[in-house]
């Protein structure tokens, strides 16, 4: 989806991406999705430490495995690439000079860490005094924890997520889980990409810049939501209902004859649509399930019942059914399902965009869907160190002998 830059939200700024894995790329991407010029830093020889997280492999034209692993993949379209070693000071001063020519700088290093290289919010903001810088840590730059590593699976657990997610205690399987994605990283990038977004409009009013400090622990505890106002409300710390609801009852999966469904009763009309469908209609009239309180108080008793229910039927047959009678109910698709689900297909959420190996690369597109300034996807993933020429020539104005002299030297 080429186009004009001033067809691009973002089409007027440059961010400078110091970032690696996960929560950083995540609102990197973001950017670049709406148009931003996003140039990633990478370690020459190495790069980002997710294009090494594999297998899956991207395949080339020939079917054969690349050296771009599918985690990388998922976080990096739509940038530039460039491998300096921000060790050396010729390094540290390529960084410094990129700054100089960019709107936002993201980074995500251990606290610290780039004071020593001149490349902290202080040093670059004395390059450039507009500039807008985010830092992404996993417990933030004060507090006792700051010194710590950060990462995602134990923010799941510090931050309360695993203490209500997980099938419950008395049943078996039951304790705590994590999630299947890395949801505390990836949540960080948006509120960081949220951030940002506000720093700049700041930027615009004003003139002025400022720093942004990202932690995975402030995000995992802010996104419990309603959770956290449940405790803060009653002093009860949630617990672990696995799929099913607290407060209402059927709100859960069941098994079917050929997979799982999800049955979303929401009132006392649609539970009686629901039993009726499965030809147990007196499951309506019995007075410990003939409402939702009732039904909750008896749920051990209810559900069982129900479970033998759902399982005379395929998942299919309850889903056209249940669809008719009007009662909410959805699938448990696997991945494939997904992508040949029509609605997602409709939605355009699979982009394909041809990579430098030859071959296609099959990405997920944003979810954003906006009438004047839509995401764009103009490059994909890019290899590592592939634009590093052209942005020191195109961005720094460097020439071929100066550019030889930094590649010489293993500064680029």
């Amino acid at each position: 989806m080429a186009g004009s830059s001033l067809k691009k939200a973002l089409g007027h700024i440059r961010v400078l991406d110091l970032t690696r894995v996960l929560a950083g790329p995540w609102c990197a991407q973001n950017l670049a999705d709406m148009g931003a010029d996003v140039i990633k830093v990478e370690r020459p020889g190495a790069g980002d430490d997710t294009r090494h997280w594999g297998p899956p492999y991207l395949k080339d034209a020939e079917g054969r495995d690349t050296s771009e692993a599918a985690y990388y993949l998922a976080a990096n379209r739509g940038k530039r690439s460039i491998t300096i070693d921000i060790a050396s000071p010729e390094g540290q001063e390529v960084v410094r000079r990129l700054a100089r020519q960019a709107d936002v700088v993201l980074e995500n290093y251990k606290v610290g860490q780039l004071k020593k290289y001149g490349l902290d919010y202080d040093s670059l903001k004395r390059e450039k005094s507009d500039i807008v810088y985010c830092s992404i840590t996993g417990f933030g730059q004060d507090g006792p924890y700051a010194q710590r590593p950060g990462y995602d699976f134990i923010i799941q657990g510090m931050g309360g997520f695993m203490s209500i997610t997980g099938e419950r205690d008395d049943l078996p399987g039951g304790g705590p889980q994590k999630a299947g994605v890395a949801i505390a990283d990836l949540m960080t990038g948006m509120y960081a990409t949220i951030a940002v977004l506000s720093a700049l409009t700041h930027r615009d009013r004003t003139g002025e810049g400022q720093y942004i400090d990202m932690a995975l622990l402030d995000v995992q505890v802010a996104m419990l939501a309603n959770m956290n106002t449940n405790y803060l409300a009653s002093g009860n710390p949630p617990k672990r209902w696995g799929n099913a609801h607290p407060n209402i009852v059927p709100y859960q999966t069941f098994p079917t004859a050929d997979g799982h469904i999800i049955v979303a009763v929401g009132n006392d009309g649609q539970y009686r649509r629901f039993v009726e469908a499965g030809g147990r209609p007196e499951l309506a009239l019995d007075e410990r399930f003939a409402t939702n309180p009732m039904r909750v108080r008896h749920r051990d008793t209810l559900v069982p019942i129900l479970a033998e229910m759902v399982k005379t039927k395929t998942k299919q047959q309850w889903i056209d059914a249940l669809e008719a009678a009007g009662v909410p109910c959805g699938p448990i698709n696997n991945l494939d399902e997904v992508f040949e689900n029509p609605q997602v297909q409709s939605r355009g959420m699979r982009v394909d965009l041809p990579h430098p190996t030859g071959g296609d690369v099959k990405l997920v597109g944003s979810p954003i869907k906006m009438s004047q300034t839509p995401p764009g996807y103009d490059m994909p993933p890019p290899m590592l160190g592939q634009h590093t020429q052209e942005i020191l020539r195109d961005v720094l104005g460097q020439n071929e002998e100066q550019i030889t002299a930094l590649r010489e030297k293993g500064v680029i």
